[in-house]
């Protein structure tokens, strides 16, 4: 393998060959150390939710998923939990009956006869390494994850490519045409990014309802199409595409519509990559509007519907969990199929 292929020797490299200087240091503790915070919680998340539900609430927490072991003792209608008891000076596998503050009462598994009482500090409780499978598959099974999961796919992916289109032809018209007010249409677009989402929701809550859309996915998808940040992201990329290719195409007779479909828009791919990853993660983790908009449960997108496992007064963390880690991977693998246009896209935006 190459030198510059080498992950290895590409950590490894220093500012000076044969040197290390503070720079290098200074680096390799700001690459780990971001990186290191940026896996921890999704490693975490990821582990926890294949606990078992009393095990993710267990303090001290442990890192790996691990069940208590239990077992049917006669006399018991349900199985009782196994400990390791320490009794005079011996250590025996006893189970729990019950716990009285800091005494439990335990009984011997295979000979069960009038329980005995034991300290607390005195008991560790034996477990072993197991997958909590049933996280998965109850709300897939059980609840409505499945349509939940359609919705999140229909509103991102309607969503996006609405986007796409519209801010492209909005871009289009703002960088390859010269018109009267250009420059203070393109100033009053850019200044709604001040503008704080809780000051329009209202507003738009009310255009949604008297047009008919409460309740419906397309009250979700049209009110968010247009994005100032995706009308900026390409009118600042298709900035760098030659005139010449345009007036080109003019005299052979192309169409305007034609021009921006067949010679723009190939050549912004790497812009529309770009805004295609930020709408994607802008639908996909969307909650509050969807929130607002949505109130029967069929139409939930996935994250309403991830807050049903919220009660009043409990809350279901293993199934948060478990689909929380499951709704990542699709924006993770369009993360991975796109991840290349992202430094292109975005640094071609401030080439002009």
């Amino acid at each position: 393998m190459a030198n510059g292929l080498n992950p290895i020797a590409f950590l490894t490299r220093t500012r000076r060959p044969g040197r290390i200087d503070i720079t290098d240091i200074l680096s390799w503790v700001w690459l780990i150390g971001g990186t290191l915070i940026v896996l921890i919680p999704v490693v975490w998340a990821g582990l926890s939710s294949l606990k078992p539900a009393a095990e993710i609430t267990r303090f001290p927490p442990s890192l790996l998923p691990h069940a208590a072991v239990q077992k049917s003792v006669p006399g018991f209608e349900q199985p009782l939990s196994l400990w390791n008891v320490t009794i005079d000076g011996q250590q025996k596998q006893m189970a729990m009956v019950r716990r009285i503050g800091l005494k439990a009462q335990m009984v011997d598994p295979d000979k069960p006869g009038p329980p005995i009482s034991v300290d607390v500090k005195e008991m560790t409780q034996v477990q072993r390494l197991t997958v909590a499978t049933e996280n998965f598959t109850d709300p897939l099974t059980r609840f409505d994850f499945l349509t939940f999961l359609k919705n999140s796919v229909f509103v991102t992916v309607v969503a996006t490519l609405m986007t796409l289109i519209v801010n492209a032809l909005a871009a289009f018209a703002l960088s390859k045409y010269k018109f009267r007010g250009e420059k203070a249409i393109f100033l009053l677009i850019i200044s709604t990014l001040m503008i704080p989402l809780t000051v329009i929701m209202v507003p738009a809550y009310l255009v949604v309802v008297g047009v008919g859309l409460v309740d419906n996915l397309w009250g979700i998808i049209i009110p968010t199409v247009a994005s100032p940040t995706g009308v900026f992201l390409l009118r600042q990329y298709m900035l760098t595409i030659p005139d010449e290719l345009i007036e080109a195409a003019r005299v052979d007779a192309a169409s305007e519509f034609r021009i921006f479909w067949r010679i723009v828009l190939p050549l912004t791919a790497p812009a529309l990559a770009v805004l295609a990853i930020f709408s994607v993660l802008w639908r996909w983790n969307d909650f509050l509007w969807p929130l607002i908009v949505l109130s029967s449960r069929d139409h939930f997108t996935l994250q309403v519907g991830l807050n049903s496992f919220q009660g009043e007064f409990s809350v279901q963390w293993n199934y948060i969990l478990a689909m929380t880690f499951l709704s990542l991977a699709p924006v993770t693998v369009v993360f991975l199929f796109l991840q290349k246009y992202i430094t292109t896209g975005i640094a071609g935006t401030g080439m002009k």
